[in-house]
């Protein structure tokens, strides 16, 4: 509103009593004005008095007749209107013409007109700039009328459902925010239907550039045959005029002729020569207007693919906050029956429903919300809680709108500087583009250059398939354990759970080849979501192997998978040690509840975050741990409770801290605000520290698990020497056989 309350500019002088309304007649009455003026000084070297008849008379002829104002019904708009600037520029030119006819020996008076007529036609040019820029501001101030409408609006909606005290009204105006919301969907179809016409206008641009194009070389096929007959006509003429009819020219020898000719041919080829560098302006100039054109276009179209994305994170965000109030209003009402209670169970049902329009996917920029994600997980997960599921759609809707919003601003020049990497090799650079995340096009190809860094000297020709083998001659003791736990391997992926998937049969061969290739551990539970996410990303059996291979034999510490999972109980006092260290007032809290988070974290260390995190997360999480290793997951694990650590500390029962825990990982949309945690917000992180820390509680645990089997030696030996006692009125089982 300051805009639209501030001072119109002032104009200049010369055009404060020129009316806008009658523009023509005001530029040509300021025009004679001018011109009288400019013709009395130009007779200023006559006698005074002396006036000049002719030039006087030109004037009456040409001054207008003012409009009568006095005459009732009749508007001064009527009697004299506003002549086109084409015809007012061409009456300059014939009255110019009229006073050079009538002083034909007076050139400065012409040089005065012109003069008058550069300045007529500056002031036009200034009219035109303050019509342009008073039409602007009225422009603005419509804008600022519309924006302080709908701002009082807003604010009217809000005090009302402030003011409301039943909660029918509250509900009548969650209903009119639903419409607001389907208003907002239907901006955004308008907008693609926008799109799309200019997408079909494009096309029927590029088609009259074909039309045109073809004209053009008609024309010069046209041109071409006229210059032709044009030198045989010059030709002729030349003929005729060295060799008049009257003088036969004597006939000339042979050598002559040779040489004739040979110059003839000269000036036809230069003559060919400036019409294909003609030709050749000619078509570079309409090639570089068809690129301006097709420029144009594209960054228009670019422009409003960056506009769509904008509002469906917009409208993606509008929908999770409807769906929050649905929850807080559902918590406020409780179990309360009745109209309005089934009434906010109907709409909660109708926004977890998925549209079938949603899971048609148009372009990368501005694909809908599908069932699925790109790696075949489920986007809201088929919880059995309603409340549970109505978290998950609006962790979704978040997730997405941050997408649409980080594409251009982030993901596009990441995806950009990952495709101008050559050859790979470990740099600070690909270790600060591997914390930013790999693009999924780029994924694979890293992923196993990052693995062969790792498995280079354990890798042999022929190594899986001798391994697939082993496996098919001879059944490995943990084979029937692999068949188990492959059903429970990610049932929220369609890529486990159709029947018709090829995954589970190549999970199982890769899991049966890696417990011949490491007897030591066999199979642990664990490893086939490890061996799952591997194959997701590389899709081949043999590079998911040596995938698995690199993250347990040379990336996790040892016995971190053996049957006692001794480093896996270390990594875990070192998490709480660095928890202390990094967020002390959230361990003092949970530490007065007596919340013990290794029930929550060892499954987070044991496999890397493959049950926790929402895929695109995840993977960002393996693309920085399989090039630097466990720290990373100490990073995030740290920044994931730094994440949430005010949700929290608002938590104050151990049993809501528990079931929170549970689930707030799949909460954490934002993976940018992650990362930055992780690799900023929790440095220092000195690798020698973890490297202490293991080395300490490992020593500490191996003694207490010493001492446990001290005493269950002990144990065992005290009972022993007890032999097997009954007690009195007992019967043994020996004595309870033989009875008939």
């Amino acid at each position: 509103m300051a805009a639209a309350l501030q001072p119109v500019p002032a104009m200049p002088l010369a055009l404060q009593n020129i009316s806008l309304k009658h523009l023509g007649t005001e530029i040509q009455n300021t025009m004679y004005n001018i011109r009288g003026n400019k013709q009395t000084q130009g007779t200023g070297h006559r006698p005074p008095g002396e006036d000049s008849p002719l030039s006087e008379e030109p004037q009456r002829e040409e001054q207008p007749s003012p409009p009568d104002l006095s005459a009732p019904g009749k508007d001064p708009a009527d009697s004299l209107k506003p002549t086109p600037k084409s015809s007012l520029t061409a009456n300059l030119i014939q009255k110019a013409k009229r006073q050079s006819n009538t002083f034909p020996l007076f050139t400065e008076g012409l040089t005065r007109n012109r003069t008058a007529q550069e300045k007529v036609l500056a002031l036009e040019q200034q009219v035109l700039m303050l019509t342009k820029e008073l039409k602007a501001q009225k422009e603005l101030v419509k804008i600022l009328h519309k924006a302080l409408e709908a701002a009082q609006q807003e604010k009217r909606v809000s005090s009302a459902y402030l003011a409301a005290a039943e909660d029918k009204d509250r509900l009548e105006l969650v209903r009119h925010k639903v419409r607001q919301i389907a208003e907002l969907g239907r901006r955004v179809e308008a907008l693609e239907q926008e799109r799309e016409s200019l997408v079909q206008a494009a096309s029927l641009r590029e088609q009259e550039v074909q039309e045109l194009r073809q004209h053009v070389q008609l024309l010069m096929d046209k041109n071409e045959a006229k210059q032709q007959v044009i030198c045989k006509l010059s030709e002729k003429v030349t003929q005729d005029f060295m060799h008049p009819p009257c003088q036969p020219p004597a006939p000339p020898d042979a050598a002559d002729s040779d040489l004739l000719s040979q110059q003839e041919k000269m000036e036809h080829l230069k003559d060919d020569m400036e019409a294909y560098q003609t030709q050749n302006r000619f078509l570079n100039s309409e090639i570089h207007q068809v690129t301006k054109i097709w420029r144009k276009v594209a960054e228009k179209e670019k422009a409003l693919l960056m506009k769509c994305a904008y509002l469906q994170a917009k409208n993606c965000q509008v929908e999770s906050k409807y769906l929050a109030g649905l929850r807080r209003l559902q918590e406020a009402m409780g179990v309360e029956a009745g109209e309005c209670s089934e009434l906010l169970r109907q709409l909660i049902q109708e926004a977890l429903q998925w549209e079938a329009s949603e899971a048609s996917a148009d372009s990368v920029v501005l694909s809908p919300i599908s069932e699925y994600d790109e790696y075949g997980f489920l986007t809201v997960p088929n919880y059995e809680v309603e409340d549970l599921r109505l978290l998950a759609k609006i962790q979704v809707l978040e997730v997405h709108s941050h997408h649409l919003l980080a594409h251009e601003a982030v993901e596009q020049p990441l995806r950009e500087r990952w495709a101008a990497l050559g050859e790979l090799a470990p740099s600070p650079e690909i270790k600060q583009l591997l914390r930013a995340g790999v693009p999924r096009e780029h994924r694979p190809r890293v992923w196993k250059w990052l693995v062969r860094l790792r498995v280079q000297h354990l890798q042999g020709p022929g190594r899986y398939q001798e391994l697939l083998s082993r496996g098919q001659a001879c059944k490995h003791p943990a084979a029937r354990q692999i068949e188990l736990d492959l059903n429970r391997t990610f049932p929220s992926n369609k890529h486990f759970t159709y029947p018709a998937s090829s995954f589970p049969d190549r999970l199982h061969r890769v899991l049966l080849a890696f417990s011949w290739q490491n007897p030591a551990i066999g199979y642990c539970q664990g490893l086939n979501r490890l061996a799952a996410i591997a194959l997701l990303v590389l899709d081949e059996e043999e590079s998911a192997f040596w995938c698995l291979v690199a993250i347990v034999e040379t990336i996790m510490p040892a016995d971190y998978y053996s049957k006692t999972l001794l480093a896996s109980q270390v990594d875990q006092r070192v998490l709480q040690d660095l928890l202390s260290e990094k967020l002390p007032k959230l361990m003092a809290h949970l530490g007065q509840r007596r919340v013990d988070l290794s029930f929550i974290t060892f499954n987070w260390l044991l496999v890397v975050f493959a049950d926790s995190l929402i895929s695109n997360i995840l993977l960002q999480v393996w693309d920085a741990f399989l090039y630097e290793g466990t720290k990373v997951v100490f990073r995030y694990a740290l920044a994931i409770f730094k994440y949430n650590e005010e949700e929290i500390l608002k938590l104050q029962d151990g049993l809501e801290i528990y079931q929170y825990l549970r689930f707030f990982t799949k909460t954490i949309c934002d993976s940018r605000k992650l990362m930055n945690i992780a690799f900023n917000d929790m440095n220092p992180f000195p690798k020698k520290q973890l490297r202490q820390l293991r080395m300490a509680h490992r020593e500490r645990l191996e003694a207490e698990l010493h001492e446990l089997e001290q005493l269950k030696a002990k144990y065992l030996e005290t009972r022993a020497a007890q032999g097997p006692a009954v007690p009195e009125g007992c019967t043994s089982e020996d004595e309870g056989e033989a009875e008939p």
